[in-house]
């Protein structure tokens, strides 16, 4: 009697475990605000993938803070090419007979094409990268585990949304699909709360796709640690790896899909992929970029910084500015947005004629000294200890203001000599006609830069 009603428990505990339960919902009411826990998988993904991604990134010795950066181009861009994905491949839901247009704008109900996601992600980063300089192939290696992970937490939304599933089985690690209904009492598989009603039990692909996902990640890091490959053969691993398997999961579903030639469309989309990112695993360059290579040419802007990016993209930064918003002086696509570049210049151009009047000086400084038959100079250190020293030449104080001519001791410039006196003559035109000038310039450019 004991052993039989230990029989029937253990019967019991088996049926109750034999089945892996949905959840009883997918969808919480805050108010006038549903909490959806399909778009908290999605956000928890993305938050990994920028995460881990940076980690990887600077570990191959890219610059911090490069995959937040271009994650905001990448996120958006696979948001929108997963949506239009599930639309094009499922339109008859959206435009058939009894679909409604509208619904292919509510995301938050599921359906997200991982290969438009995949696509239109990568022409994102694509931008991000020429934007901020950085070899988008070394850019994908580094995020492409990265990118997998997020992919399998993002199917665990298709778990709360009872989506994504496979055809009816009996296998004890099969899924419970609940009958759910909305507040009105009307039949909502999707947003609805379960009734406890079992409609049916099936088999769970999108626990499939996740363990697989899981295992391909690890493979990746693996390789990527054993190997070193680089060049973007990485990321070309991750998309074959996760076609592979996406192909077969694929094969276990039955629900309504778009078919080419009697093949589900997604099968198809696998298999040319999978093809694709093999010839590009074993064509592409070996071995892997240098810390160097992936060095951005100068500071980066961020995203939103309009009018820097512009600037970034049309003559490059200057280095070593932060925020990015220089640009070279030979572009001129740029004008200064304020008035520092303006003093800048004007303070350059001051500099630039206050140097070019103290060179004068100096040039007039080396007339003939009294006394030297020969025309040579004597400095003020070899005269005679009793000899009086000649009076410094008073250098200009403004642009406008000439050099001082130099005036020598009308006793002693008889003993000069002709060529003493020519030479003190052309330098102290020189002198002047070199102060002139400067002051010119200098005058012209605070005119052009007002």
């Amino acid at each position: 009697m004991t052993s039989r009603v230990l029989a029937d428990s253990l019967s019991g505990a088996a049926d109750v475990l034999a089945y892996i339960p949905s959840p009883a919902q997918g969808v919480w009411q805050l108010g006038p605000f549903p909490l959806r826990a399909y778009a908290l998988c999605i956000i928890a993904g993305i938050i990994v993938a920028i995460w881990w991604g940076e980690r990887r990134w600077r570990e191959r010795g890219g610059q911090p803070g490069a995959v937040l950066d271009v994650a905001m181009f990448a996120v958006p861009f696979g948001l929108i090419g997963g949506r239009l994905y599930h639309v094009a491949t499922d339109w008859q839901k959206y435009f058939g007979a009894d679909g409604n247009a509208i619904d292919a704008l509510k995301i938050y109900q599921g359906g997200l094409g991982i290969w438009g996601a995949v696509a239109f992600g990568a022409v994102g980063a694509w931008i991000g990268c020429r934007i901020y300089k950085i070899p988008l192939p070394a850019f994908g290696d580094a995020v492409a585990p990265a990118i997998l992970l997020a992919q399998a937490i993002g199917r665990l939304g298709n778990w709360f949304n009872q989506e994504l599933y496979g055809r009816e089985t009996e296998v004890p690690w099969g899924l419970e699909i609940y009958r759910r209904v909305g507040d009105d009492g009307r039949l909502d598989m999707m947003g609805g709360v379960s009734t406890g009603v079992v409609d049916k039990v099936v088999h769970p692909t999108f626990l499939y796709e996740l363990l697989w996902n899981v295992l391909v990640v690890i493979a990746l890091v693996y390789v990527d640690r054993r190997y070193r490959i680089g060049h973007g053969r990485l990321f070309a691993l991750y998309v074959a790896g996760y076609s592979f398997g996406r192909f077969f999961v694929e094969l276990m579903r039955d629900d309504e899909a778009t078919h080419i030639a009697g093949i589900r469309i997604n099968s198809f989309t696998s298999a040319v992929v999978f093809l694709l990112a093999i010839a590009y695993f074993v064509f592409a360059t070996k071995g892997r970029e240098t810390a160097e290579q992936l060095q951005p040419a100068a500071g980066r802007p961020w995203p939103w910084q309009i009018g820097a990016l512009r600037t970034f993209g049309a003559a490059g930064a200057v280095p070593g500015d932060p925020d990015g918003v220089g640009a070279s002086a030979d572009s001129g696509t740029e004008e200064p947005e304020s008035g520092d570049a303006t003093e800048d210049a004007e303070a350059k151009d001051a500099t630039g004629s206050g140097d070019a009047k103290e060179s004068d000086l100096a040039g007039a400084e080396d007339v003939a000294e009294p006394g030297d038959a020969k025309g040579e100079t004597v400095s003020a250190e070899a005269k005679t200890p009793g000899e009086k020293p000649e009076p410094p030449a008073e250098s200009a104080t403004s642009p406008g203001m000439k050099a001082t001519e130099t005036t020598p001791d009308p006793d002693l410039a008889k003993s000069s000599g002709d060529s003493g006196n020519a030479e003190a003559t052309v330098r102290d035109n020189g002198t002047e006609s070199g102060a002139e000038s400067g002051a010119t310039k200098s005058s012209g450019s605070r005119q052009n830069d007002s």
